[in-house]
């Protein structure tokens, strides 16, 4: 008798801590621009569901090259709990190999427009969001850390918080890498063209205070001197931000746990 005495509680626990878990909703976004749907992944808290849903701020993440919309719920597994716990909701779309622009080559890639307007018009339309810049920030790993500074510094109305773990926020050193020539043609030929895409090169956009911005790269990343000339650049047009450091390299060990940095980051954000 006791032994299912014990089971029952057990069973009713695991009930109750169900009955508050995140929910993960895989969606088909349709964007008119790109006239496709674009899978999207979001993670919401249980402050944000049901009949007493409370408006949660959002954060979205952006995938790496070669990445999908499942990439950080698969490399951050308790997303769903993080959400909970911070009352945040997560929104992971597929930029397949983009970079996150709207391509000047071709027209098949709007993800800028995608990002910035047609998602985020999506997400305050079905999700109970704090729909303002103020509650809303971006980041993402390697081109997804480019991606994020790329919306947001273009689109300040949009964003209130910016960041990027790992990003390619220079592309200009790497003119033969990862596909980059198919979105803006070959470095050699279009060298002004890449100099008006690469990330860095759109910081006269924003002054000081309009943006809450973290940046941070593993010492061993092959990105980390894009990284340190990004800081310096900040540094130099006195626009306030973190930057940091630590030892990793471009790798998911690093970005699992980078991500938590950013996620306290702008949950303080958040609440200003």
């Amino acid at each position: 008798m006791e032994k299912k005495k014990n089971l029952l509680v057990l069973a009713l626990l695991l009930w109750t801590i169900s009955g508050y878990a995140a929910k993960v909703d895989t969606l088909l976004v349709k964007s008119p621009a790109m006239n496709k749907n674009v899978e999207v992944v979001v993670v919401v808290p249980d402050a944000g569901l049901g009949k007493k849903a409370t408006a949660c701020p959002v954060i979205y993440l952006l995938h790496g090259y070669g990445g999908n919309a499942k990439t950080w719920i698969q490399l951050k597994r308790n997303l769903p709990q993080i959400a909970d716990e911070k009352g945040i909701i997560f929104v992971c779309p597929d930029g397949k190999n983009s970079w996150y622009w709207d391509s000047p080559k071709d027209p098949a890639y709007r993800y800028e427009t995608f990002i910035s307007s047609e998602l985020v018009n999506y997400i305050d339309g079905h999700y109970k969001t704090v729909a303002d810049r103020k509650g809303r920030a971006i980041t993402g790993l390697s081109m997804g850390g480019h991606g994020a500074m790329w919306n947001a510094l273009r689109h300040k109305d949009t964003f209130g918080g910016a960041g990027s773990t790992s990003g390619g926020v220079d592309i200009r050193p790497f003119p033969l890498n990862w596909e980059m020539a198919k979105q803006l043609g070959e470095f050699a030929s279009n060298k002004k063209q890449w100099d008006e895409y690469t990330v860095i090169n759109q910081l006269d956009k924003i002054e000081n205070g309009d943006l809450a911005i973290i940046v941070d790269c593993g010492e061993s990343d092959f990105f980390l001197n894009v990284n340190k000339d990004l800081h310096n650049s900040l540094l130099a047009r006195k626009i306030g931000h973190d930057f940091i450091t630590r030892p990793g390299g471009h790798t998911g060990d690093y970005w699992n746990n980078s991500i938590d940095y950013q996620i306290l980051f702008f949950d303080k954000f958040f609440r200003k």
